[in-house]
């Protein structure tokens, strides 16, 4: 399977690490994938900052270098406040590309969880609650 990850903008400067950590042991939203099919990301890169403007190309090009599905990364959960442009950039990729897209990446870290368990910036988002995982993995991620 090849994916790409587009990451928030707040975070333009992340390498990535707590992503690849989490393609490689395949936690989070990449526990989805079996641990035997091989995974290759063929693209990495922001948002461009919302509301999203690097989202009208960077799927193109992910999907000429042979993106299956999109990943956003778990930075649009677990920013202060989340991404507000969370769904549409999801819908907007999903029918203007045909591909999937999945919210999320490395599993949420305990530290942001404890954060936003104290604010109402989750509310009913779902994507926050399918990235939850055990707290010693939450804690692993912090």
């Amino acid at each position: 399977m090849k994916l790409g990850i587009i990451r928030c903008d707040r975070y333009r400067d992340c390498g990535g690490g707590k992503c690849f950590r989490a393609l490689r042991e395949r936690t989070g939203a990449f526990s989805r994938y079996g641990s035997d099919e091989p995974l290759e990301v063929v693209g990495f890169a922001s948002c461009g900052g919302c509301p999203g403007g690097n989202i009208e190309y960077v799927p193109e090009e992910m999907i000429q270098n042979g993106a299956e599905v999109i990943h956003l990364a778990t930075g649009f959960v677990v920013g202060y406040p989340p991404c507000p442009w969370l769904e549409y950039l999801k819908t907007f990729i999903e029918r203007h590309y045909g591909v999937p897209v999945i919210v999320g990446t490395h599993p949420i870290p305990e530290k942001y969880r404890l954060a936003h368990e104290e604010l109402p910036s989750w509310g009913s988002l779902e994507e926050a609650k399918s990235l939850m995982a055990t707290e010693a993995v939450r804690r692993a991620y912090d």
